[in-house]
């Protein structure tokens, strides 16, 4: 069994997936890689120098019976085959482990990174959502994976992105950091403010409710800082910063937030360095990147 490493980029030539019998004809060619996916996690090999690298399989070497989609073709040309796989399935080759985003994307390269988030994306939609949501029919694979044509109503599916805003709370200063400690990490950790868009709303009508919601603050001077895709299980993580209009409004809403905390810049700075009493969140998510991009002036 071999394992290659990913390369470098993967383009996704969309525009291949309407062609009849892709799947088969690439899955044919020898030159053709597959990424393996296992709910949020894929192979991952470590490298000479101690990196890990996302390791991707021959297509002979995948067992089972996966769900399969067309990534899209390296710098040389070659077809990337995504294959999704079972909860129990085995690792491909001792040498590789089955590692998640979340343990080592901060650790990844870029692009290979990009790979494993779509992967992991798709390959969940594949495996979890073979019916109709309109009639219960079993779904026919289209699109070389990235759709669903439904033989008993005829509807098309696609792959759900479910939209949130998570934000960053500053003073009205700007010198301090709003931070809440959610439930689900049993107060260990300290991040920024989420939530899911709810229907006929706005991006900037969620970041009000949220934050009355989940922290008591009124805000203003909202801004876009960027996205990410975060398939935990499905979402597209829109970033904002927004300035407190009064700073002693700040509460914890006691059910989904424990505790809400204003910290400086010398305090964010010493959890960055792993001191101090807090946690923050892992580099490889956006709340990290919220927080340091006001930690560092950006």
């Amino acid at each position: 069994m071999a394992l290659h490493p990913a390369p470098a980029r993967i383009d996704r030539s969309a525009e291949e997936r309407d062609a009849s019998g892709l799947l088969d004809s690439v899955a044919a060619d020898p030159a053709t890689r597959v990424l393996v996916v296992r709910g949020d996690a894929a192979p991952v090999l470590d490298s000479p120098d101690g990196a890990p690298v996302l390791a991707l399989a021959d297509v002979a070497d995948v067992g089972g019976h996966p769900h399969w989609a067309f990534l899209g073709r390296d710098d040389d040309g070659a077809a990337v085959l995504l294959a999704a796989v079972p909860a129990d399935a085995e690792p491909l080759g001792a040498e590789a482990s089955w590692r998640s985003i979340r343990e080592v994307g901060a650790l990844l390269a870029r692009a290979q990174l990009d790979a494993l988030v779509v992967g992991v994306a798709l390959g969940r939609w594949l495996v979890e959502a073979p019916f109709c949501p309109a009639c219960g029919t079993l779904t026919a694979l289209a699109q070389a994976g990235w759709s669903r044509h439904c033989p008993g109503c005829g509807r098309e599916h696609f792959p759900r992105t479910d939209p949130a805003v998570i934000v960053a709370i500053t003073s009205a200063d700007g010198e301090r950091l709003l931070l809440g400690a959610n439930a689900a990490w049993k107060g260990r950790m300290y991040s920024c403010f989420a939530g899911f868009v709810e229907a006929g709303e706005s991006l900037e009508t969620t970041v009000h409710r949220e934050l009355q919601e989940e922290a008591g603050v009124r805000v203003d001077r909202i801004r876009y800082l960027g996205s990410q895709p975060w398939p935990y299980p499905r979402s597209l993580m829109l970033g904002f910063l927004a300035s407190a209009v009064d700073d002693d409004e700040a509460r914890a809403d006691g059910t989904e937030i424990l505790d809400v905390r204003w910290f400086t810049r010398g305090e964010i700075g010493e959890a960055f360095a792993g001191r101090g009493p807090i946690a923050l969140p892992g580099a490889v998510s956006i709340a990290h990147g919220l927080i340091r991009a006001w930690y560092e002036g950006a």
